[in-house]
């Protein structure tokens, strides 16, 4: 399939068929990458996408408990200073 580089003002775009943007589930925002010379168009990737199923696999496996407990330890000032 070919396609047409076309001024936009200022920019240059193309026009993709509703076949293809359909075909592709594209929708939104896109993510634009250039790999080894060509531009690779997908749908955008949601930040923290699949996080939830990440952290629900930790807890299964114990690996959910702070690395660092001795900054997690309540200090002085956190027990008689601080206030809500």
């Amino acid at each position: 399939m070919k396609a047409r580089v076309v001024r936009i003002g200022n920019s240059q775009g193309i026009r993709i068929p509703k076949s293809v943007i359909e075909q592709c589930h594209l929708h939104g925002d896109v993510d634009l990458e250039i790999q080894h010379g060509q531009l690779v168009i997908r749908a955008a990737s949601k930040p923290r996408a699949g996080w939830h199923q990440a952290f629900e696999q930790m807890h299964r496996h114990g690996d959910d408990h702070l690395l660092d407990q001795k900054s997690a330890a309540m200090s002085t000032w956190d027990r008689s200073d601080w206030t809500w």
